[in-house]
């Protein structure tokens, strides 16, 4: 006969060890990738769990993408820092956690005066099934019609006055 799991409390907060950080729910954190080669995963903070003796520290997170991981990957007005927020859920061990980090709405992105490491913005939430985006539209500026690309130097143009 299978042993009975041991019942689950939800944690307020939790002090992650290795980085001296705590942890709530609705923060958005680094979670280690399983090949070291890749970058660290996003992830925002939806839950978190520890078994009755508050050890074995479970985290419910929702996953952010890169363009790259995403149904029709990285295109040229994706900010290299930029995350989409997804559908995709999971539980995880608060271990894999390798520090924290704000992803911003892209508005105030943009107006950041120095982007630091942990720093991501988001601008469409991705649906990791279909491959949808929503909104499933972004402003486009002038003649060439993208959207904006926080990394590129935006001038105006002298024809419409647009940046």
């Amino acid at each position: 006969m299978a042993k009975p799991k041991a019942p689950k409390r939800a944690l307020d907060s939790y002090t992650v060890k290795p980085i001296n950080k705590t942890i709530r729910a609705g923060d958005c954190v680094l979670m280690r990738p399983s090949e070291p080669s890749k970058p660290s995963y996003v992830a925002r903070i939806e839950r978190i769990e520890a078994d009755s003796r508050g050890t074995n520290v479970k985290v419910q997170v929702r996953w952010y993408y890169r363009p790259e991981e995403s149904i029709g990957g990285r295109r040229q007005f994706h900010g290299s820092k930029e995350v989409f927020l997804s559908d995709h859920y999971d539980v995880q061990s608060a271990d894999t956690i390798e520090g924290k980090c704000t992803v911003h709405s892209f508005k105030s992105y943009t107006k950041l005066d120095a982007v630091g490491n942990d720093d991501f913005f988001c601008r469409f939430e991705y649906n990791s099934a279909t491959g949808a985006f929503n909104p499933d539209r972004v402003a486009v500026y002038c003649k060439c019609e993208m959207p904006y690309n926080p990394d590129d130097l935006m001038v105006q143009c002298e024809g419409c006055s647009d940046w």
